[in-house]
């Protein structure tokens, strides 16, 4: 089952589902911030990708950091603040398969969808 992670009013995510939608490819939408995050998720998502690349570095919350923890966003310490903000991962996280994407482009998806 193919699995979408992000928040229901961002425009990106929403670009990804409706793309989804358009190639009939079934999947089931996560909320980050309805249905929550565990430590579990993000540990699964921090074997798959480095936390450098699960940050959005460009975000508002990323910016409203401390700068003793944005220097510091690994391991416990990077599950632990974004249990407290799920905004900082970067949208949308689909995974397929074993494999996780990040972000939304229409030709990435094209290439993910088209090796079945």
């Amino acid at each position: 089952m193919t699995i979408i992670y992000g928040i229901h009013n961002c425009d990106t995510v929403k670009k990804a589902q409706k793309w989804l939608t358009a190639n009939h490819i079934q999947f089931q939408f996560h909320d980050l911030r309805k249905d929550g995050l565990n430590r579990n998720l993000l540990t699964q998502l921090s074997e798959k990708s480095s936390w450098d690349l699960l940050i959005n570095k460009r975000s508002t919350t990323f910016r409203n950091l401390d700068d003793s923890i944005k220097q510091n966003l690994t391991g416990d310490t990077a599950i632990e603040t974004v249990l407290e903000q799920p905004t900082l991962l970067k949208r949308p996280l689909l995974i397929e398969g074993e494999e996780l994407h990040l972000g939304f482009k229409p030709a990435q998806y094209e290439q993910i969808f088209t090796h079945e």
